[in-house]
């Protein structure tokens, strides 16, 4: 009973599904319905009811699940008892980071958490908010960064910072020119949204839609890069954080307007898987995510 099939009967009891319990596990379905196979026979006792859809325990199954998680949690247990036996502190914070917020500040996050704990490492990764959330639910990682947070039966989240939303514009566009903007200034403006899927996109359509307002959406992406070199471009106009246009309002590139009241912000989270007991290394960054200031951004506003 290796620690492996644990962690894939785990999944596929929260996933209610082996192929997705699979895939979390980096293995076929085939691969897994192996597994299960041969430890059912070894048991003597069938784990799960297939006749049911989604999957269900049987009460040995249940049996099994409990201890499935009893065990994987005394590991973690193990694990972080013995990383406090160490001396020097070492080990990897695993990271899963939104684009948005990982790479506009993770650079900054990783050089001062290297002056307090050198002999540790950060190894992050960039994902869709969904992704973010399957791999801390499936512990992959230690912590997950993500925008519009939501709790879920298996994820805790700490609330973090708020960012301001703002309009980008080109700085030819008239609306560079404005004080402020309100959502009526944007009836019928070409638009580049977020993808329809995001939490962001739903948030700011929820804006226009209160105002009782509609804008022409020119095209859509999934991350905030592409939807800011679009805007450069001229395409049209979008609602963004202001912090990720701070090198392009530096360089002239691109200008950002107020939203006036009521405006729109942007609320960040730290996930957690709930109930998890972190080594010191994942300790020690998660202090420094609460420590760290937000750094204001200037919004040039350009004459008239």
């Amino acid at each position: 009973m290796g620690f492996d099939n644990l962690v894939l009967f785990r999944d596929i009891v929260q996933t209610k599904s082996l192929s997705r319990g699979a895939e979390l596990n980096g293995i076929s379905p085939s691969a897994a319905s192996q597994q299960l196979h041969e430890l059912e026979k070894g048991l003597g006792v069938s784990l799960l009811d297939r006749s049911t859809r989604p999957l269900s325990l049987t009460p040995a199954g249940k049996l099994y699940h409990d201890l499935c998680r009893d065990v994987l949690r005394r590991n973690d247990e193990f694990r972080v008892a013995l990383d406090e036996l160490r001396i020097d502190i070492e080990g990897t914070v695993r990271i899963a980071s939104i684009y948005s917020i990982g790479l506009s500040e993770m650079s900054q996050l990783e050089a001062e958490f290297q002056q307090r704990l050198p002999h540790a490492r950060l190894q992050i990764e960039y994902l869709r908010p969904e992704k973010v959330y399957e791999s801390v639910t499936a512990d992959r990682v230690d912590l997950g960064l993500v925008s519009y947070p939501e709790p879920t039966r298996e994820i805790s989240v700490i609330a973090w910072r708020e960012e301001e939303m703002v309009l980008a514009t080109a700085p030819s566009n008239p609306l560079a020119a404005r004080e402020s903007i309100s959502a009526a200034d944007l009836q019928g403006v070409d638009f580049i949204g977020f993808d329809q899927d995001l939490p962001i996109r739903r948030e700011v359509d929820r804006y226009l839609r209160v105002a009782g307002v509609e804008v022409n959406f020119v095209m859509h992406f999934d991350n905030l890069q592409t939807i800011k070199e679009a805007i450069e471009l001229g395409s049209g106009v979008s609602i963004v954080p202001a912090r990720i246009l701070r090198n392009e309002l530096a360089q002239g590139r691109l200008a950002a307007v107020p939203i006036a009241s009521p405006g729109l912000v942007r609320p960040l989270g730290i996930i957690h898987r709930k109930k998890k007991r972190f080594h010191r290394a994942a300790q020690s960054f998660l202090d420094l995510l609460q420590e760290t200031p937000v750094q204001p951004v200037s919004v040039p506003i350009l004459a008239g």
